[in-house]
């Protein structure tokens, strides 16, 4: 792993120079804002969490993430820098996990941005901010878990509509469990309605959301990351023996 770090920061400096980038998260935070203080009238209810606030993130981090996905290989893919990496002796676990950690660095510090929102809920109620905290926490790992998705998708196809059109579709899909569920209430046993509660993140934050992210709901969201950086690093082996 002696490569990581070169890796972390070129994708990191590849994000901070893309506009694409600044986009994306200015377009996070107009839309976390905008939904966040109007639909759950946050200032009105003084309340002392930000709930109505972070409720919307598993939706907006739908058009985020994949945004942010398409931009893990572009550099590489339009430079021709990518034939040059495969003459370096970088091991595709650091391409993958170095890669990830900036995307996902990129989507904390979008998080950060919207610290303000704390600083109001502060000054205008008896904020509670260790369940705050733990809010911004388990958003950040929410983010973690998706973004690992996305770099999925990158290792399967290097076409950017592609990239998004699959990240955006999967992360449906996860984020759709909710609405089998209320299918399945009255019809399915219900340890097969827990197991999939258990499995979709969209699910498991909205519960964290409600109070304390717990041990098991954080070694939930990194299994998910873990797993699918596995997984990708699984493919790129292949690809490249």
């Amino acid at each position: 792993m002696n490569l990581l770090p070169s890796v972390f920061k070129r994708q990191l400096a590849s994000y901070l120079s893309a506009p694409a980038t600044y986009l994306s998260v200015a377009l996070f935070l107009l839309l976390s804002t905008l939904l966040g203080l109007h639909t759950s009238q946050l200032l009105e209810r003084s309340s002392s969490d930000l709930q109505g606030f972070f409720q919307w993130h598993p939706w907006l981090y739908l058009l985020l993430v994949p945004a942010l996905s398409t931009q893990l290989w572009a550099d590489e893919n339009e430079t021709g820098f990518g034939d040059f990496m495969k003459t370096l002796p970088v091991r595709p676990a650091e391409l993958v996990i170095g890669k990830f950690l900036a995307a996902w660095v990129v989507a904390g510090l979008a998080l950060l941005l919207t610290f303000p929102i704390v600083t109001v809920v502060n000054l205008l109620g008896s904020a509670d901010n260790r369940v705050i905290v733990s809010q911004f926490l388990a958003s950040w790992l929410l983010s973690g878990s998706y973004l690992s998705v996305g770099v999925f998708i990158c290792a399967l196809t290097r076409q950017r509509l592609a990239i998004f059109i699959l990240t955006l579709s999967l992360l449906l899909l996860a984020s759709g469990v909710s609405s089998i569920l209320d299918a399945l209430e009255r019809q399915a046993p219900i340890w097969i309605i827990d197991s999939l509660t258990s499995l979709s993140p969209l699910l498991r934050f909205g519960l964290i959301d409600h109070g304390t992210l717990t041990f098991q709901d954080g070694a939930y969201f990194i299994s998910m990351i873990i797993a699918f950086l596995a997984a990708t690093t699984v493919i790129l082996n292949y690809k490249n023996s």
